[in-house]
């Protein structure tokens, strides 16, 4: 089996004091980071990516950002290219090392999945991962309930084995959500318990 690590969207703007912050984001930015230090060191897993919103500026990105966001459909402006807020969580930042690819994502559009992204050769991320033969990915960042989400769907869509590890995720919703989250990832692949 190849493993690949998904890390998505662990951006400024996503975290305490970012335009769209979501609660724990700081200290999941460090978890996040001091496992990837493990991860690499012990080989856990043959591949680790990350993904980015990486919105167009002073434009609504497909209806996506609003002045007057619904915090549903519509959000207010965040991760805008070549901002701040753009840029990885400075622990995520010391270890950008590890990433093989970054996916960017939402350039003008509202993205959520990961694999709606594209890296810097213009790829997708499933082609990506189908040529370096990924059959088993893991998703990890922000948020559980929406982005994290989104990317593990189309992972399994994909036909990947996919799981939401707990401690590498947060959610908007808080720690129910995360639960929910693994639920429905589980539920979509026929596994009836929670395995993270």
């Amino acid at each position: 089996m190849t493993r690949a690590l998904i890390v998505v969207d662990m951006q400024n703007d996503f975290v305490e004091g970012g335009s769209l912050a979501v609660e724990g984001g700081i200290d999941l930015a460090y978890r996040i980071a001091n496992a990837l230090s493990s991860l690499k060191k012990f080989g856990l897993y043959d591949h680790i990516v990350a993904t980015k919103d990486f919105h167009i500026p002073a434009d609504s990105n497909g209806g996506h950002i609003t002045d007057k966001p619904n915090f549903v459909t519509t959000w207010p402006s965040h991760c805008i290219q070549g901002t701040e807020g753009a840029m990885f969580v400075p622990p995520i930042e010391a270890v950008a090392d590890y990433f093989e690819a970054i996916f960017y994502k939402g350039q003008g559009r509202a993205d959520y999945s990961g694999f709606q992204g594209v890296d810097v050769n213009g790829t997708h991320l499933y082609p990506w991962l189908r040529d370096r033969n990924v059959d088993s990915v893991d998703v990890v960042g922000i948020a559980a309930d929406h982005c994290v989400k989104a990317t593990a769907e189309d992972a399994i869509q994909a036909g990947l084995l996919t799981r939401v590890p707990a401690l590498l995720t947060v959610a908007v919703g808080g720690p129910d959500a995360v639960i929910e989250t693994i639920e429905h990832i589980n539920r979509m692949q026929g596994l009836n318990r929670i395995i993270n």
